[in-house]
Order: structure tokens, then C-alpha cells, then sequence
């Protein structure tokens, strides 16, 4: 993907000292920079094709992997303004406080499509704030959004932020919008967890970002993933494909909403067995995970 200057410039141009100029004097110029011949690139990932499936064959492959978390990862930082701080862990904005028509000038410039959504979809939805429901039935549902989500074609770029409100049978506060969020880098107001964690400072560029589509046939999520989220039916313990005894520990549902959701939704059933191994809730490790076909 040689065009010139690609995500990583642009995360290390915004973190290294930017300040509140960051938009004008980082942003335009690299948005100016990568050119057509980029934008084409990355469009090659905007249809659910099967284009992941060529990386050991073709290293143009893996470059586009690497460019797209790489452009996740400046999504992340531009998101944290809008977050607000709850933790040890908040690493601080100043100067990078875009606004709205900046934020999504920079991304519809590389041919994304912002979007808001309707009704609560986990798709679209990545839960910020929960306000609890008197009635634990109450379905959840969205009362605000807080920054839009991001579309390259079919495929999920970035999910709109939202603050909801829901049954605790559905979604629990201080579990739903304050556990580890997955497949993430960086949040203001919770834990992340990503491949890219615990790397040198080149080895973790080599992360991938999550695919997941919107297709006409239905969605599909983490397409490169090749590991049932229930486990292989073969129980031998040298089986790749096997649940860990952690994972074993979620129930059929609690999986599937960690994927779908990207983070728990509620304290898990088995939680004071889980408790004996602390921080459990950073250490499943879900991220070649599929739903079985039937449920994409």
C-alpha cells in the first residue's frame, strides 16, 4: 500500500504534541497527502469478498489490515473528547477536541458514511452510559447518541456511542457501560482490551481491526475469526479449537453478547467462581470468535 503517508503517521502526528491546531496543521495536510491510490486501497475492505482470506498469499493483505487499525486507532483518540473520564486509566484530551464537522470531515474524505441509527442494534450501538430501568425487562434502548458511527461500505468502521436506558434482565450499569470494552484501544471511561496491548512499539501495529459487514444476505461479525463461540464439539485437550476453562465458565448467551456486544452486559452467572482468578473480566480471549452461520 505504498501512497504515501498512511494511519500510523497520522495517530503519531496527533499524539506526539498536537495541540488545539492538531485538525489544521496534522489532519488536513496528511488527509491531502494520501491521495487517491489510498482511498482506493482501503475501499478494497468496503465489501463482505472475502479479501481477508488472500493475507498469506498476498502482502498487500496484511498492509490493508494494519492500515485499517491503524486508522482505528486515530478514531479512538478523536472519539475521547466526547467521553467522559471515570478511571485511573484516562489518558487525557487536550488539544485533540475536533469538532463534529471536523471529526467526520477527516473520515468522509477516505469515502466512510457517518450514521446514527434508530432503535438499539449492537451492529451500530457501542453502549456508553446505561441508565437502569425500574422494570428489569425493559428492552434497552437508545435515549442518546453521543457520537456518530462510521461505515466503509458494508463494512463496520466504527460504531456509533450511545447513552441508553434498559432492564437490568437486558443491560446492567456499571457492567454494560463501565467492563472491558473488546476489540478496542482506547476509552476515556473504561477498560479496553486489544491484541495490541503488551507490544513493542512496532509489533503492535501489525493488529488487525475487526471485520464485521452489512450485507443484503445479513451481518456478519469478526469474518476472520475461525473459533465457534461455543466451543468444538471434540473435547481433547490438544484441540485448537476449545473453549479455555474461563470461557467454559460464560454461559451460551454471556458469549455471544461479549462478541455482539464487544464487552459482558451483565455480571456473569458463574462471577464468584470467575472471582477466584482476578482481573477475569480482562483476560477471555475472544477475538477469533464466530457465531455459528445460522445466527449471522
Amino acid at each position: 500500500m505504498d501512497t504515501g503517508a498512511g494511519g500510523r503517521e497520522l495517530y503519531e502526528g496527533l499524539t506526539e504534541g498536537a495541540g488545539p491546531g492538531a485538525h489544521r496543521e496534522v489532519a488536513l495536510p496528511w488527509l491531502a497527502e494520501t491521495g487517491r491510490a489510498y482511498r482506493e486501497r482501503l475501499h478494497t475492505a468496503a465489501a463482505c469478498s472475502g479479501w481477508w482470506q488472500d493475507r498469506r498469499t498476498d502482502e498487500r493483505v496484511g498492509v490493508l489490515h494494519m492500515e485499517l487499525y491503524a486508522l482505528g486507532r486515530v478514531n479512538d483518540v478523536l472519539l475521547l473528547a466526547r467521553q467522559t473520564p471515570a478511571g485511573p486509566w484516562d489518558p487525557g484530551v487536550e488539544g485533540l477536541a475536533f469538532s463534529d464537522e471536523e471529526y467526520l470531515g477527516l473520515f468522509t474524505g477516505l469515502g466512510m458514511t457517518p450514521f446514527h441509527g434508530g432503535g438499539f442494534d449492537p451492529f451500530l450501538h457501542e453502549i456508553v452510559e446505561v441508565e437502569q430501568a425500574d422494570d428489569p425487562a425493559a428492552p434497552i434502548e437508545v435515549t442518546e447518541v453521543l457520537w456518530p458511527g462510521l461505515m466503509l461500505g458494508e463494512l463496520l468502521f466504527s460504531r456509533a456511542g450511545v447513552r441508553v436506558r434498559a432492564g437490568a434482565a437486558h443491560a446492567q450499569h456499571g457492567v454494560a457501560d463501565r467492563s472491558p470494552l473488546y476489540w478496542t484501544f482506547r476509552r476515556r471511561h473504561r477498560r479496553t482490551v486489544d491484541l495490541s496491548q503488551g507490544w513493542g512499539g512496532n509489533s503492535q501495529w501489525s493488529t488487525d481491526l475487526r471485520l464485521d459487514y452489512r450485507t443484503p444476505s445479513g451481518d456478519h461479525l469478526n469474518v476472520d475469526g475461525d473459533r465457534p463461540v461455543d466451543g468444538s464439539p471434540v473435547l481433547a485437550l490438544d484441540h485448537p479449537e476449545n473453549l479455555s476453562p474461563r470461557e467454559r465458565l460464560l454461559t451460551p448467551r454471556e458469549r455471544r453478547d461479549l462478541l455482539r456486544h464487544r464487552c459482558l452486559l451483565r455480571t456473569p452467572e458463574a462471577v464468584a467462581e470467575l472471582d477466584r482468578a482476578a482481573p477475569w473480566d480482562r483476560e477471555f480471549i475472544p477475538f477469533d470468535w464466530r457465531l455459528p452461520a445460522a445466527e449471522e
